[in-house]
């Protein structure tokens, strides 16, 4: 097991390289399927976290296998840290038989309940009830699993956000939020959509920790995680975890990013939370540059077999469209 040898809370005991390469098969799996896009070999649309893979890979990492997650629209890399199969994954958005709703779900809406993956979600704030509900379910039935709600820093200001805290507080349901604050929501600033500038300082109205962390610094991610999960499973109840961060690629496919200038996007490219982690594990002695280069290497050979598996499958036919519509 490879650790580091002062671990803050949540990363002790952890396989930090395999959560190396875990965000590398996030960045690969996007870059792809943007480069699909581009070239309309994929339909519809889909809304890319490529930036923003500490949060993803960090948050989950801390749980139980037993735990479970919700997502958004922008979900390829929850989805993959929770253990989806990139192959799936990869027919999935190729609209095949293959892919995890048999390609009638899309980029937005893969889900994979026996992994804990409670789906992601083409409703902006969609996620909260459902988490909340689950959460629910755990405490009532006595089941002992956590719920991870992520969500960005847009849906923080829908309805659903309010009524899913104030009931999960005053029921101390075991929920974390989990706010990937990527600084836009569409194509306006966060800081011109609320009167506040950390979603985390929101917990206050309900009686519950809030805490902001490096959302492209994976171990502070894990540490903050961490301990709002700990709380959860303890029976103290929910808490939101602000994950600071940034999305590299527009809002959508579709969406061109006039709103933000070259030196904004420099900037954080700078702060590229792979590259920050490689980094650590190297002068960690936990990995060479020529063991580094490995796991990215295999990441990407995964990925571009996913592509391949994704292309070879069958598409659905006439006979499968009132197929899972009924229970």
């Amino acid at each position: 097991m490879n650790q580091l040898v002062n671990l803050p809370a949540g990363v002790k005991g952890k396989d930090l390289t395999a959560l190396l390469k875990q965000m590398w098969l996030i960045r690969y799996f996007e870059e792809k399927v943007d480069e699909f896009f581009a070239k309309g070999m994929i339909h519809g649309t889909t809304h890319l976290a490529v930036g923003q893979e500490a949060s993803a890979v960090g948050s989950i990492a801390v749980l139980e296998a037993r735990d479970k997650i919700t997502s958004t629209h922008r979900g390829h890399g929850h989805c993959i840290a929770k253990g989806a199969e990139a192959n799936r994954m990869m027919a999935e958005l190729f609209g095949r038989t293959t892919g995890y709703c048999k390609g009638k779900g899309g980029s937005m809406h893969i889900a994979d309940v026996e992994q804990g993956n409670l789906g992601a979600n083409g409703i902006v704030g969609g996620g909260f009830s459902i988490a909340a509900g689950a959460a629910l379910t755990s405490q009532l039935k006595k089941e002992g699993y956590v719920v991870l709600c992520f969500f960005g820093d847009g849906a923080s200001n829908e309805g659903s956000f309010h009524e899913a805290l104030n009931l999960a507080s005053i029921w101390k349901l075991p929920v974390v939020f989990i706010c990937e604050n990527n600084q836009y929501g569409m194509s306006g600033p966060a800081k011109e959509m609320m009167n506040i500038e950390d979603v985390a300082k929101r917990a206050e109205a309900y009686g519950i920790p809030g805490k902001v962390v490096d959302g492209n610094d994976i171990l502070d991610v894990m540490s903050g995680v961490g301990e709002a999960v700990d709380r959860a499973r303890d029976g103290e109840g929910p808490s939101i975890v602000e994950a600071k961060t940034y999305r590299w690629k527009g809002h959508s496919k579709s969406d061109a990013k006039k709103y933000r200038t070259r030196e904004e996007e420099q900037e954080w490219r700078a702060k590229d939370p792979i590259a920050k982690f490689r980094s650590v594990l190297i002068e960690e002695g936990l990995l060479t540059e020529e063991s580094a280069d490995k796991l990215k290497a295999e990441a990407k050979k995964e990925i571009e077999d996913s592509v391949e598996f994704a292309k070879n499958s069958p598409m659905p036919t006439l006979d499968d469209l009132m197929e899972d519509i009924y229970a």
